[in-house]
């Protein structure tokens, strides 16, 4: 993955889990977000992974053009519109299969009604508008509360305890659509996502910037959870043969508790650099457990070990970024 295009082509490389679990799957996928982070990488897995019958419909406000047009590329059909316009919303396509990843957590301090609204008021009217389909949501490990770092993170489980407004939109996210899924016996999952990362931006990305730019590294959260974007996404596809009513509420991450410690020193010897760490690890930190997710559907195709040899090599090459960085190590939910 020496290239932006042979990165995207990994990431849209389908296993034979997800071409078995889509052709098995009857209508067309609509992906709703898929301009953001994860949208374009799990539109273009979900074309190459759909029988050419079924279309991948991807729905976005698209402000950049050369988005859609890569998409329209790729085989899927690119859709404009502004899901906060009723009637945008209402002229969509009928699709049996809906994959909702819109969500809004960057900037959003100061404007905490505008993350409410995208988080949990805008569901709602997807969910009424696709009443019947099945439903893929995203959601997030936000929405549990911080747990010992030896605790191995919390499970499907583990009572919710959401921290700062961010994370309590989120919760009511899954509220509200598990408030339509029983009213309308609409099949929903909802997946509780953390961290996706991929060479362009994540915790790994994060922390190899500040290494090159010589900046200190806190490590008061001294643990994190980091999960290849690929099986994120080929996951979250797979996860719509689990909608179920109520809904499958499944954990997405990586097998491992990753140390930041670990992963910020490992980081620098890649980079022939030196990590300069701050701060003392808190006892408690924001961690999810992915067991049931593994014994679904497997392990993920890349290590910690791997993704940093991989981050490293691309961020020292110059290799593109997204510069949205994940604020991994805030412990009072302000985002």
């Amino acid at each position: 993955m020496r290239t932006e295009a042979e990165l995207d082509e990994r990431l849209a490389t389908p296993s034979a889990g997800l071409l078995d679990d889509l052709a098995a799957l009857d209508g067309d996928v609509l992906v709703l977000g898929a301009g953001g982070k994860l949208g374009p990488s799990l539109v273009r897995l979900a074309r190459n992974a759909l029988p050419a019958k079924q279309r991948v419909l991807a729905v976005s406000r698209f402000s950049d053009p050369r988005l859609a047009a890569r998409i329209e590329e790729a085989g899927a059909v690119a859709v404009r519109a502004d899901l906060a316009d009723e009637a945008a919303l209402r002229d969509l396509p009928d699709a049996a299969n809906v994959v909702y990843l819109v969500g809004a957590k960057f900037g959003t301090e100061g404007r905490e009604h505008a993350a409410w609204f995208t988080n949990t008021y805008l569901p709602g009217r997807v969910a009424d508008r696709f009443r019947g389909s099945r439903i893929v949501a995203l959601s997030t490990g936000n929405v549990y509360p911080f747990v010992p770092a030896g605790s191995g993170g919390a499970t499907e489980a583990t009572p919710v305890g959401p921290v700062g407004d961010y994370a309590m939109s989120c919760l009511g996210r899954e509220r509200v659509l598990t408030h339509f899924a029983e009213r309308d016996g609409t099949p929903m999952a909802l997946i509780r996502l953390n961290y996706a990362v991929e060479l362009r931006y994540g915790v790994l990305v994060d922390l190899a910037r500040k290494i090159l730019a010589g900046e200190p590294i806190d490590v008061t959260t001294g643990s994190v959870n980091v999960v290849w974007q690929g099986y994120a996404n080929e996951v979250t596809l797979r996860a719509l043969r689990l909608a179920d009513n109520p809904p499958a509420v499944l954990n997405v991450t990586g097998p491992e508790v990753v140390s930041v410690r670990w992963a910020a020193e490992a980081l620098a010897a890649e980079l022939g650099r030196a990590a300069e760490l701050t701060g003392t690890e808190a006892p408690t930190a924001l961690l999810s457990n992915a067991a049931r997710c593994l014994r679904l559907f497997g392990y993920p195709e890349l290590t910690p070990a791997e993704l940093v040899e991989h981050t490293a090599r691309w961020v020292a090459g110059g290799g593109p970024l997204l510069d949205k960085p994940t604020k991994f190590e805030r412990r009072d939910g302000r985002f």
